[in-house]
């Protein structure tokens, strides 16, 4: 299966849309076929979930665990749709962590 790596655009418009519903603390960046979306120093930082582009026009939803493993969702959908219910969904997640 090919690999669809994701474009700077999309983690920008990743971290637009979740500064938009009030995330302001999370950044995005692209790795490979991932979008990373995490918070904290930039040496420490603390991974919240990541969105794995799976097609051209599909995306999947992992989520970190508290032992820093990666949990599939089993969502896939659309690049919207998916950080929709990231946001909505699983908003507790995404809070600042002191």
């Amino acid at each position: 299966m090919a690999k669809h790596n994701v474009e700077s655009y999309d983690a920008d418009d990743a971290k637009q849309y979740l500064h938009q519903h009030g995330h302001d603390h999370l950044r995005v960046r692209p790795h490979g076929d991932l979008l990373v979306i995490e918070s904290g120093p930039d040496n420490d930082a603390i991974k919240h979930a990541r969105m794995r582009r799976v097609t051209v026009n599909y995306w999947t939803l992992e989520m970190a665990t508290h032992t820093g493993q990666w949990q599939a969702t089993g969502l896939r959908d659309g690049f919207e749709a998916i950080l929709e219910t990231l946001v909505h969904d699983f908003g507790w997640t995404l809070t600042p962590i002191d």
